[in-house]
């Protein structure tokens, strides 16, 4: 069996901070203050999506027309990860590329929704009412758009990546799955080159809905990611954006001269059953996995603000005392499904560019090191799906 290493050539970013790499990186390690909406979706906070011009990367309005908004913005980012490594205009490239996607459920829709809820209020017979409103409110089209696997066919037909295609389903755990396949598969010699990632649309009602019937939302206003524990509600502010990254052996990067930000040294995941395994225990086998053979300079943690749950991976994390922490929904909140590919990369571009970038809590996060070479991206769900990937200079 082939053991090819894994390097990350294209990163695909956009968010409250603005899009791709080098402006996320300045971003970070800049004095640039977390965008914040408090007032849009009272009493809940969202990190709302910067201004974008679609038509950079999805040129045909017909196309954008019929994309939710969180296809849109995976179909963009997408095509800044292909852009960044240099792929997005070769089109026998595109057409032997692989993508593996994290997605959502789509979003509902919630015109459809409200009508629905203010009829059943005033009649008695709800079974034919819902079938009437199936019948005349929901277009077979929208309804179609929903479908999870239409942001990987959207990327398909807008830039031609044409090669095998695979979309997991399932919070911050298909963002992980996603990318540990691509991985393994790019190893093993299944694949050259492959995009992976995923997009989250917060600025949208049922999202925060999905999260409120747990509990899990801060509420009234804002506040640092490690500081949530004692604040009203259950500690997530989401936010809207994507991130994408071309994976692809070294050997084939090479021989395209393209540039490596670093190379995936390995992605340790699972799946506990957390009424009944301790969570901080787990963290810290995953951690210990990854740091077996060295210690890691700095540790980039998708952590989610969840109460307890953050709690527990931030005392994971304080016991690898050498590494330097940062939590970056701190920043740009909490993406779903593409936390795991956002971490991957800001780790990557930590690698890349020789350093961590400053405390984002200056409270709860130590300086960085003089210099970084090896990086840990963890990503550890609000409910489930546990994940920690090790990256190292090429």
């Amino acid at each position: 069996m082939q053991n090819n290493t894994v390097v990350i050539t294209g990163i695909g970013l956009i968010s409250s901070l603005g899009e791709g790499a080098d402006a996320h990186w300045q971003a970070f390690s800049g004095k640039a203050e977390p965008r914040t909406d408090s007032e849009t979706f009272q009493p809940y906070t969202v990190h709302p999506l910067g201004e974008v011009d679609w038509n950079n990367q999805i040129p045909k309005r017909g196309d954008q027309r019929q994309m939710e908004t969180w296809q849109r913005i995976g179909t963009y980012t997408a095509g800044l990860a292909l852009q960044d490594a240099g792929i997005k205009d070769d089109e026998a490239l595109c057409a032997t590329m692989d993508m593996v996607v994290g997605a959502g459920g789509g979003e509902r829709d919630v015109a459809v929704d409200l009508q629905i809820l203010a009829e059943a209020r005033v009649r008695n017979d709800l079974g034919t009412m819902l079938n009437e409103k199936l019948s005349t409110e929901l277009r077979p089209t929208l309804f179609l758009a929903q479908l999870s696997n239409l942001l990987a066919g959207n990327i398909s037909i807008v830039h031609k990546v044409t090669g095998s295609s695979r979309t997991f389903m399932g919070e911050e755990g298909s963002g992980i799955s996603a990318i540990d396949t691509t991985v393994a598969r790019i190893r093993s010699g299944q694949s050259t080159h492959a995009l992976v990632g995923g997009a989250y649309n917060a600025e949208h009602p049922d999202m925060l809905l999905g999260y409120e019937l747990n509990n899990m939302l801060l509420q009234n206003g804002w506040a640092p990611l490690w500081q949530r524990e004692d604040a009203a509600g259950g500690g997530i502010v989401t936010g809207s954006g994507g991130a994408f990254l071309v994976l692809e052996s070294e050997e084939h990067a090479k021989k395209r001269g393209a540039r490596a930000y670093a190379a995936i040294d390995g992605v340790y995941s699972t799946q506990i059953r957390r009424s009944r395994d301790d969570l901080k225990e787990t963290i810290a086998k995953l951690l210990g996995a990854a740091t077996a053979d060295s210690p890691a300079d700095v540790i980039i943690s998708g952590a989610s603000g969840a109460k307890r749950i953050t709690a527990a991976e931030k005392a994971a994390l304080d016991a690898f005392s050498s590494s330097s922490i940062r939590g970056i929904a701190g920043k740009l909140g909490h993406f779903r499904e593409a936390q795991f590919p956002l971490v991957v990369g800001l780790a990557a571009l930590s690698i890349y560019h020789g350093t961590a970038f400053p405390p984002i809590d200056p409270d709860n996060e130590k300086a960085g090191p003089e210099r970084v070479d090896t990086a840990l991206a963890t990503s550890i769900g609000g409910s489930r799906g546990e994940g920690v990937a090790r990256l190292v200079k090429v």
